[in-house]
């Protein structure tokens, strides 16, 4: 007996540990789940979305490229210098005479030219200069070595140091200036563009979980109800008041619920997931929102103008600054009827030298020249290169005026749709008011045997369809703000 006690008493013992051990267990994965959950408000999505969305970052780089390119093209005003060096091994010396030369000796006469005296002559037996060939024979040569008249190029250097200034381009430096200086603005301005893109796509998701998360209240709610509704009827089906056909089609009203639930729980579920893709956070992450009750009114926007709609559309900002650039582009084309003009110097030292007489060693010079170029004829083709440039300015002003007259016809949409919105919610808010006022009498004339169950089945609907309504609207409302003030180029973050 004293041994079966003690057993018992280890295995009570082995039992208490074990539910320690899992208590731990639920806790730790409850404190993990509760870790996972992020609760986020509408302007934390907003931020998440713009440090993490990749197209934002593309257009920051493109923004860091347009500026560093601005830069580049600066330069170009200023003087380039550049250095070149060269060396060859050559196979052969360079020889000037192919044999020794014999170079006859005589004197510089009065008149400056190279003659001969007499002593210098060869005298014949005659006493007389000799004579070959109508020339005088000279009595005296001196030698040049073949060796006198090689050059060694085996070992040939090249060093030259440059350095050019444009003086007179045709206007094309600064054309291109001023297109860099364009190009930077128009990146920032579709990296404006993009932003509001990022915005608007995180609104939509956002107010898409919202909805979806008062939908799943609801029918949670509305489930609930038939739930009870069904225990009741079941109840008065076994008394021999309702009939079977009742408890049947409160049965089936009960699974639409159930069926409505799934749907709303596996949107639910998906909608989290773009959420956490577009603020760049895991997509199993559990995001808590802090606007789970849309039952407020919507902040009025304020009515802009169309110029300062233009003003402020990134859309328009961009396409006028294309059309300028175009603008520029016939500058460029135009400069190629234009003579260029540019101061050139340089310093070139080789090896070997010539100038002072042959040598092996590196010597050089400098030079300052100006150099003009200027077009003559190229069979037309700067005439069609400025037209080509031309037609493209053409064409980026009609784009420009079709993307005002689409944003006229956006606006004025956004502003209609945000009125209509307007008395949609009033509506929908005086239609929950009926449908709650007759479920209450439903309900009431159910209990006191008035109202048949199939009544009660469609005042639940229409509660139902009712609350619907209004949380789609509410939604929509707030959907419709944002999208005006997309218009109005006002979304900022």
């Amino acid at each position: 007996m004293k041994l079966d006690y003690k057993n018992e008493k280890v295995m009570k013992r082995i039992t208490e540990c074990k539910s320690g051990l899992s208590l731990i267990v639920v806790l730790l994965c409850f404190m993990s789940q509760l870790n996972a959950q992020e609760v986020l408000s509408l302007e934390d999505c907003r931020r998440l979305s713009v440090e993490n969305n990749k197209k934002l970052k593309i257009a920051d780089e493109e923004v860091k490229a347009s500026e560093a390119q601005k830069a580049e093209v600066f330069t170009e005003y200023l003087p380039s210098i550049d250095a070149m060096g060269v060396y060859l091994r050559n196979q052969k010396e360079i020889n000037l005479l192919s044999e020794d030369a014999h170079l006859p000796v005589g004197s510089i006469g009065s008149d400056g030219n190279f003659t001969f005296r007499p002593d210098q002559l060869m005298v014949g037996s005659d006493g007389k200069p000799v004579m070959v060939n109508g020339q005088y024979v000279p009595k005296d040569y001196a030698l040049l070595p073949k060796e006198a008249m090689t050059v060694d190029e085996r070992n040939l250097g090249i060093v030259q140091v440059g350095l050019t200034q444009p003086i007179y381009m045709g206007g094309k430096i600064r054309a291109y200036n001023q297109i860099a200086g364009l190009s930077e603005r128009l990146a920032k301005s579709k990296r404006s563009q993009e932003l509001q893109n990022v915005i608007l796509s995180t609104d939509e998701a956002y107010w898409q979980i919202i909805s979806l998360v008062n939908r799943k209240k609801l029918a949670d709610k509305y489930v609930e109800t038939l739930t009870k509704f069904v225990h009741d009827v079941e109840l008065m089906h076994v008394t021999g008041v309702a009939t079977k056909a009742d408890v049947l089609s409160v049965r089936v009203k009960l699974n639409e619920g159930e069926m409505v639930q799934t749907k709303v729980d596996n949107g639910l579920s998906l909608s989290r997931m773009l959420l956490n893709q577009i603020c760049g956070l895991p997509t199993d992450t559990i995001v808590m929102l802090k606007e789970e009750v849309v039952d407020t009114d919507v902040d009025e926007v304020p009515t802009e103008s169309l110029e300062q709609v233009y003003s402020r559309r990134p859309e328009v900002a961009s396409l006028q600054l294309a059309t300028d650039i175009y603008k520029k582009k016939e500058k460029i084309a135009l400069s190629e009827y234009l003579p260029t003009i540019a101061l050139t110097a340089n310093y070139l030292s080789s090896t070997p030298s010539f100038f002072d007489g042959v040598s092996t060693k590196f010597d050089g010079m400098w030079s300052v020249g100006i150099g003009i170029k200027a077009p003559i004829f190229h069979w037309g083709a700067s005439r069609k290169s400025l037209r080509g440039a031309k037609a493209q300015t053409n064409a980026m002003n009609y784009k420009l005026q079709e993307a005002k007259e689409q944003i006229e016809l956006q606006v004025n949409q956004s502003e209609f749709k945000m009125k209509e919105v307007t008395k949609k919610l009033a509506m929908a808010r005086k239609n929950l008011e009926r449908a709650e006022e007759n479920l209450k009498f439903a309900n009431l004339g159910f209990k006191e045997g008035t109202i048949p169950v199939l009544n009660v089945l469609e005042a639940q609907t229409a509660w139902l369809t009712a609350n619907s309504e209004l949380i789609d609207t509410q939604i929509e409302a707030r959907l419709c703000k944002v999208y005006l003030e997309r218009a109005y180029g006002t979304l900022e973050f």
